[in-house]
């Protein structure tokens, strides 16, 4: 089969890794490189021989080599527009996470996608997880019966190492605030497994972010399953230092379970009816940016997914109305404020 040709629009750390993942599959082929910062170029040339740069979008589009999708590792206020942009010319789509920032333009993605044809793809990584994928598996399986209870805690830092003046992060327009840049693929999770929420009640904090960020650092969501149970959220990136962790427990009719450590990557408990936990493939190591850290590196999963699927090997892991229903969700959420 004819190889997979990707452009990376974004050449911040996450764009690099794309780039790398992408140039290192031998299922797939770097055509281009979009960054708006000229000074990254030269490195950019050094780093990925051959691979040409363009300093916008527009630019790449114009003038830039023929390519089958374009991957959108931008600040969280430009996916909505260029994942729009890059569809209208005919590509696929990969967007980081958030897919926008608002239901509407989420929407405009969507109902670009259904008229040009063409697919777009989340990165919501913890779907990679081996652990988050076995919960999915025992769901819907029905092992676990009726759900009664649903708790995440996602306890992480971010401080000045990460929310840095002149930065996008951490200003409400660019950003969009902390459920968007940083748990997104967290109520991705939640919504992939057990479906949508409803009777949403919220409280927000804003404890030690005072001069970082224009919006809250912690949250205590509480919420009912549409299909029956009810749950709750709670999350902060006021956590001194280091992350703490990211933890998901089910309580249910046949059984309870716990998923945790700093980035959901394994299995501390599980005690359900006539069911033996089986051995699970270990958890990628989290994301480094250097002064901080993120979740599961299972990008390469992702992009093995894209090129399988448009290959006709598989479906996407993550669709577009997966990626519109969280947006939707944390709107709903913020809405409370």
């Amino acid at each position: 089969m004819p190889v997979v040709r990707f452009v990376i629009c974004g050449a911040g750390h996450i764009g690099r890794r794309h780039a790398a993942l992408v140039a290192r599959s031998p299922a797939a082929r770097l055509v281009a490189l979009i960054d708006t910062d000229a000074a990254l170029h030269a490195a950019l040339a050094a780093e990925f021989a051959g691979v040409p740069c363009f300093a916008s979008l527009e630019e790449y589009l114009g003038q830039g080599p023929a390519a089958d999708v374009l991957t959108v590792a931008t600040p969280n206020y430009l996916h909505a527009e260029q994942a729009t942009q890059a569809l209208r010319h005919g590509l696929h789509v990969v967007v980081e996470k958030p897919l926008a920032l608002r239901r509407a333009d989420a929407e405009a993605i969507v109902q670009t996608a259904q008229q040009t044809n063409r697919l777009v793809f989340g990165v919501m990584q913890n779907r990679y997880s081996p652990p988050a994928a076995w919960l999915k598996q025992v769901y819907d399986e029905g092992h676990l019966g009726q759900i009664y209870l649903v708790q995440i805690n996602c306890f992480w830092n971010r401080d000045t190492r990460y929310y840095r003046p002149g930065s996008w992060h951490g200003t409400r327009a660019l950003d969009g605030g902390t459920l968007f840049t940083q748990f997104s693929h967290f109520v991705d999770l939640l919504y992939w497994v057990f479906g949508d929420i409803t009777n949403i009640e919220a409280r927000f904090r804003d404890f030690n972010h005072h001069e970082l960020t224009e919006f809250e650092d912690s949250g205590l969501v509480a919420f009912d399953l549409v299909r029956g149970g009810s749950g709750t959220l709670q999350y902060s990136t006021s956590v001194w230092d280091r992350n703490l962790e990211s933890s998901i427990t089910v309580v249910a009719e046949h059984g309870s379970l716990r998923i945790a450590g700093q980035y959901m990557d394994k299995v501390e408990y599980c005690h359900i009816r006539n069911y033996q936990l089986p051995a699970l493939p270990r958890t990628n190591p989290a994301n480094d940016y250097g002064t901080y850290q993120g979740s599961a590196a299972n990008h390469v999963h992702l992009i093995e997914n894209v090129i399988d699927t448009l290959q006709h090997r598989t479906v996407a892991t993550t669709n577009a109305h997966d990626g519109l229903k969280v947006v939707e969700i944390i709107e709903r959420i913020y809405s409370l404020k």
